[in-house]
C-alpha cells in the first residue's frame, strides 16, 4: 500500500460573509456522492499516451486524453480496463469535462479549439475553432448554460453557449470574453485550471506560473485576486469544486492542495496539502464515490513510445 502524506498549514485567511446565492453545484454528481469506491487504486494507460486530462460522469468510467494525439481512453473504475473510444485530430486533448448527457467536452491545446464527443460511441459530435493565433487551450468547466474554456497564452475565456436541453451551438457561436483587472499574462503558462464558484455566480482560475487565484465576472472578463493569505499555488494546474472545498492540483510540485472558500469565492484558505507515492506530476483531478482521481502526466520524464503511463486514486480528504 502507497504512504500517503498529509502537510497541515497552518496560515488562514479571512472569510468573508456572502448574500443568499445560488445553490452550489457539487463536483460529484449527488448519485456518485455517497458510493463506496472499488476498484484498483493505479490505473494503467496505454504506453506512448501521455495523459492530461480526466473526466468522471455518474457512472464509474474515467475519460483520459492524450496531449500527443489527443485520442479519448475510457477506464473503468471497478476493472481498471479500458479502450482508445475516439482516435483524436492529432493535436492535444488537455482539461475535460462530462456532462449529464454524457457528453465530453474537449480543451484542445495548441490546436486552439474545443471538441466534444459522445462517450457512448466515440463519436465527434462538434468542434469549436477558437482562434488562428497561436494559442493553448488548456482547461473546460460547464455551467448550466455554457462551457468556459481557458487560454494559457492569451487573455481571453471562450464561451460554448449551451442551448435548451443543451444544444450545441453553431461553429460560429463562440463568445470571447477578454480577460482584464487584477490577472496579468506573462510568459509561460497563465490562466490553467477553470472551475465554478461555489455560489455558481462565477469562475475561478488559476495562473500556474505566479500561483495566484483569481475569480472571474462571467460577464464581464474583469479578474479579481482571491485572498489566500499568504498561500501561493504554485504550479497550479487542475481544479475540482465540491462545495466549497477547492481541491487544486500544483503538478511539478507532486501536491494536491485542498482550500476552503467563502460562497463567494472571494477568499479562501488551504486546510491541507496531500501528498501520495503513487503522484508523478499530476495534472488535474477528478473524483468519485470517495476517492479522487489524478492522472499522472510524468512532464520530467522525457515521453517514448513505449513510455508507461497511470493514474493513481487517493482518499477524498
Amino acid at each position: 500500500m502507497r504512504r500517503r502524506r498529509r502537510i497541515p498549514v497552518l496560515v488562514a485567511a479571512t472569510l468573508s460573509l456572502a448574500a443568499t446565492l445560488v445553490a452550489t453545484t457539487a463536483a460529484v454528481p449527488a448519485g456518485a456522492g455517497g458510493r463506496t469506491s472499488l476498484g484498483p487504486s493505479t490505473i494503467d494507460l496505454p504506453a506512448g499516451f501521455q495523459p492530461e486530462g480526466i473526466a468522471i460522469g455518474t457512472l464509474p468510467y474515467a475519460y483520459f486524453g492524450s496531449r500527443a494525439t489527443g485520442a479519448i481512453y475510457q477506464a473503468s473504475l471497478l476493472t481498471g480496463r479500458g479502450k482508445v473510444i475516439n482516435a483524436g485530430p492529432g493535436t492535444p486533448s488537455l482539461g475535460m469535462k462530462v456532462d449529464a448527457r454524457g457528453r465530453l467536452f474537449v480543451a484542445g491545446g495548441s490546436g486552439g479549439d474545443g471538441r466534444v464527443i459522445d462517450t457512448r460511441t466515440g463519436q465527434l459530435l462538434a468542434s469549436y475553432r477558437f482562434t488562428d493565433q497561436p494559442s493553448f487551450v488548456n482547461d473546460v468547466v460547464l455551467t448550466p448554460d455554457a462551457a468556459w474554456f481557458t487560454d494559457s497564452t492569451n487573455p481571453v475565456l471562450y464561451r460554448v453557449p449551451l442551448g435548451r436541453h443543451g444544444a450545441l451551438p453553431a461553429a460560429d457561436g463562440v463568445v470571447r470574453v477578454p480577460l482584464t483587472g487584477d490577472i496579468v499574462y506573462g510568459t509561460g503558462i497563465n490562466a490553467n485550471g477553470i472551475a465554478r464558484t461555489p455560489d455558481g455566480r462565477a469562475l475561478l482560475i488559476v495562473q500556474s506560473g505566479t500561483g495566484l487565484l483569481f475569480r472571474v465576472d462571467p460577464a464581464t472578463g474583469v479578474t479579481r485576486t482571491v485572498d489566500l493569505g499568504a498561500e501561493l499555488l504554485t504550479n497550479g494546474d487542475g481544479l475540482l469544486l465540491d462545495g466549497r472545498t477547492l481541491y487544486v492540483v500544483q503538478n511539478r510540485l507532486n501536491t494536491l492542495a485542498v482550500l476552503r472558500l467563502d460562497r463567494a469565492g472571494d477568499t479562501g484558505r488551504v486546510v491541507e496539502r496531500v501528498t501520495d507515492a503513487g503522484f508523478d506530476v499530476p495534472t488535474t483531478v477528478a473524483a468519485y464515490g470517495k476517492r479522487l482521481y489524478l492522472p499522472n502526466a510524468r512532464f520530467t520524464t522525457p515521453p517514448t513510445p513505449t513510455t508507461p503511463y497511470t493514474a493513481v486514486a487517493v482518499p477524498r480528504p
